[in-house]
């Protein structure tokens, strides 16, 4: 079983949950997730099964969509409501919504965001939370992070909805926590919502629950989705079968090894396959060779499970 399935996390289960889940689902261990969600958060978590567990690293480079519910008024230690409350204040009567809606884009572009204590980052060995359960807090450096998009929903103080389109990396509380004290009102996550990340949608995703259906009626490859599907930007080769050996084992191979008719640029991207149709893998052209060179690869040894793509 190769491709990745688009999870709708439920509140309530970490990332880990899903993959431990999972492996008891469809009965294999070989499951990578694309990038944590706080137990509180729910929405789109692309799980990679097989061979597509080689894209994990490459998903979550992606961009991601979040909606969250930004509570002023109040700071915690997680920067999320689920904290221990460390301040509260009571909103200025003269903060209006043009105010507010004036520093939240102040964050749009690139801005120095300091990791929480509460994250999965590692000091030393140690992972912060681990940290911060035991009562240390060490000193974090800030790191660049992209808000690429801040499409405000709805202000209601002391909520405001908004849906931010952020890099990798972002941390959506902290953004949320960032914000209030720029506002000198103090802030938390009360909500968050995974909308996107990448090609994968919150439209599309499944739970739990509908993968163990999918599975219980042997249809598991209607949710299951192609490895190649992720490289759809690229053009396509398909290799003569002569020359299938040099792809089934990682090699390169010239411009007159493949069947369809390609003007390569050098650098340019493919997606290849063997005569058959079946996906092998991504392969870039290199113009001082004149030869097509691996640059991922899915298929080992010839010995192939399906996915057939044109």
């Amino acid at each position: 079983m190769d491709g990745i399935i688009n999870i709708y996390k439920e509140k309530g289960y970490t990332s880990h949950d899903v993959v431990a889940k999972l492996r008891g689902i469809l009965k294999t261990k070989k499951i990578g997730h694309t990038g944590t969600l706080d137990p509180d958060a729910e929405g789109v978590l692309p799980v990679c099964v097989g061979r597509a567990t080689k894209v994990c690293d490459m998903l979550t480079e992606k961009n991601k969509i979040y909606r969250t519910v930004l509570l002023l008024g109040k700071s915690t230690d997680t920067q999320d409501i689920s904290g221990k409350i460390l301040e509260e204040n009571e909103l200025p009567e003269n903060l209006d919504e043009e105010a507010v809606r004036n520093v939240i884009m102040e964050f749009v572009g690139e801005y120095m965001q300091i990791p929480p204590m509460y994250s999965a980052l590692k000091v030393n060995g140690k992972k912060l939370y681990e940290l911060a359960r035991q009562g240390v807090e060490v000193e974090r450096k800030a790191r660049p992070v992209t808000i690429l998009d801040i499409n405000i929903e709805k202000i209601e103080l002391p909520r405001i909805t908004m849906a931010v389109t952020c890099s990798k990396g972002t941390y959506i509380r902290t953004l949320c926590h960032d914000i209030g004290q720029k506002l000198g009102t103090g802030g938390c996550m009360e909500n968050l919502l995974r909308l996107e990340s990448g090609i994968f949608n919150v439209h599309d995703s499944v739970k739990l629950s509908d993968v163990q259906k999918y599975m219980d009626e042997n249809t598991i490859d209607n949710i299951l989705i192609p490895i190649d599907k992720l490289f759809m930007n690229y053009a396509s080769c398909k290799v003569k079968k002569k020359y299938n050996i040099l792809i089934y084992n990682g090699n390169k191979f010239a411009e007159d090894n493949i069947l369809n008719k390609v003007s390569p640029k050098d650098g340019e991207h493919f997606r290849i396959y063997d005569e058959d149709g079946n996906f092998v893998g991504i392969y870039k052209y290199d113009m001082s060779e004149t030869m097509f060179i691996p640059v991922k690869m899915f298929l080992a040894g010839g010995c192939y499970g399906g996915n057939k793509r044109n």
